[in-house]
């Protein structure tokens, strides 16, 4: 699947510092500790709408992740997915009367320029399901031989599904007990209650072909993957075990990233799937999470492609998701895009200046704050307080508004 347009990263002076984040498995911040090349998958967004803020959110999280081990001297390989189809995508077709795959085509093209328009670097390998179907049914088949997966008992549908206690690790990723697991599955795309299961979360490998529905042929019978084991067989395959970083938005913690691991775990009898998993918190509005099911998403390309002027500048949309911790679930508000309007534009115009105070001070701090866990609300008052200084116009520093303008691109992305 074609990916969107990098953007340049400047080199930066300075000394580099390592990135620490916030694992969800062992419940600490810790080092990351890439090799020569980092490695890192993200889940991708299933299309059946435009990009909302709450992706924005959670894809810029982790491009700062890729732009700090850039830094550090890495090599970054960044794998992400694409669920093309599901069954969002496959109701929304069939509620709008078009075709699933012109849908899916459309808002992936529509993703691609809205990442592009916030200089969020892409991934190396960005896979759709529908192309990775061949190696998921390899993978399914060596499961069911292994008798961690098994059919329902049913002889009309006969899907494929995973024992969910078939390793010993099951759980150490979202350290959730058994009855949050069984809320959270039924919440979050899982059937605990369908005949033929062995287990309520047992969770769907292979969905038998169903009338009116998208199936492939395969050694598995017709039909099409789960959602769960696509992402595990992508980046096993394309990362292997033990890499560095799986990340995606609070709510895959489970039953998505927990059921990732357990299918490369039980298929591999190793652990752990990633190193650190991370995940950043909920964008919501009116005091509730953005969700297609509540109505209430701001899309990223409305915003941008509103006013006379040509819509909201991105990179105060993305100064705007930078001014909270990405952890942290939090409000969107008009408030908070004016607020980031402004800082832009008394950041933009401090940098029009031929000097300025002494910058190395700043970018150290900027290191500093973003290395620990991305702290960009500590980063963004490290570059308030230069501006704010070199407002005064007391600075000679005629180097000082270049460094803090490369800096400020590559460390945070945003251009100045």
């Amino acid at each position: 699947m074609q990916t969107w347009q990098p953007v340049p990263v400047p080199a930066v002076p300075g000394t580099p510092r390592p990135l620490r984040l916030y694992d969800t498995a062992s419940q600490e911040i810790r080092p990351t500790a890439p090799g020569r090349t980092a490695t890192m998958y993200v889940c991708g967004i299933t299309p059946y709408d435009a990009t909302h803020l709450g992706h924005a959110a959670t894809y810029l999280a982790f491009d700062l992740v890729h732009r700090l081990w850039l830094d550090n001297g890495h090599e970054v390989h960044y794998v992400q997915n694409v669920t093309d189809v599901d069954d969002p995508l496959l109701e929304r077709a069939a509620r709008d009367q078009s075709d699933w795959v012109v849908l899916a085509m459309r808002e992936t093209a529509l993703f691609r320029e809205d990442m592009e328009a916030l200089r969020i670097l892409p991934p190396r390998d960005y896979i759709g399901a529908v192309e990775a179907v061949p190696e998921i049914t390899e993978v399914i088949a060596k499961l069911i031989a292994s008798g961690v997966a098994y059919r329902a008992a049913d002889d009309t549908y006969p899907d494929v599904y995973y024992d969910h206690a078939a390793t010993q690790w099951f759980g150490s990723e979202s350290n959730y007990d058994e009855p949050t697991m069984r809320t959270l599955f039924a919440e979050r795309g899982g059937d605990p209650d369908r005949p033929g299961k062995r287990h309520p979360l047992d969770p769907l490998l292979w969905r038998m072909a169903r009338p009116g529905e998208p199936s492939w042929d395969s050694e598995l019978g017709p039909g099409r993957p789960g959602w769960h084991v696509e992402c595990s067989v992508i980046a096993l395959n394309r990362l292997g075990m033990g890499f560095d970083v799986q990340g995606g938005g609070s709510d895959l913690i489970f039953p998505h990233h927990e059921f990732s691991a357990a299918h490369a775990e039980a298929l591999t009898g190793q652990h752990p799937f990633a190193r650190h998993y991370v995940h950043a918190g909920m964008i919501g509005l009116h005091g509730e999470k953005m969700s297609k099911s509540r109505g209430n998403l701001v899309f990223v390309s409305k915003l941008r492609g509103d006013g006379e002027c040509g819509g909201v500048d991105p990179m105060a949309l993305r100064l705007a998701l930078l001014s909270g911790h990405y952890r942290t679930d939090r409000e969107w508000t008009p408030d908070v895009l004016a607020a980031a309007t402004a800082q832009l534009a008394a950041w933009r115009s401090a940098l029009t200046r031929p000097a300025g105070p002494p910058a190395t001070d700043t970018v150290a701090r900027l290191r500093t704050h973003l290395s620990d866990d991305l702290d960009t609300p500590k980063a963004l008052l490290a570059v308030d307080a230069w501006v704010r200084e070199a407002g005064t116009g007391r600075g000679r520093d005629a180097d000082a508004p270049g460094l803090l303008r490369a800096a400020v691109d590559a460390l945070l992305g945003i251009e100045l």
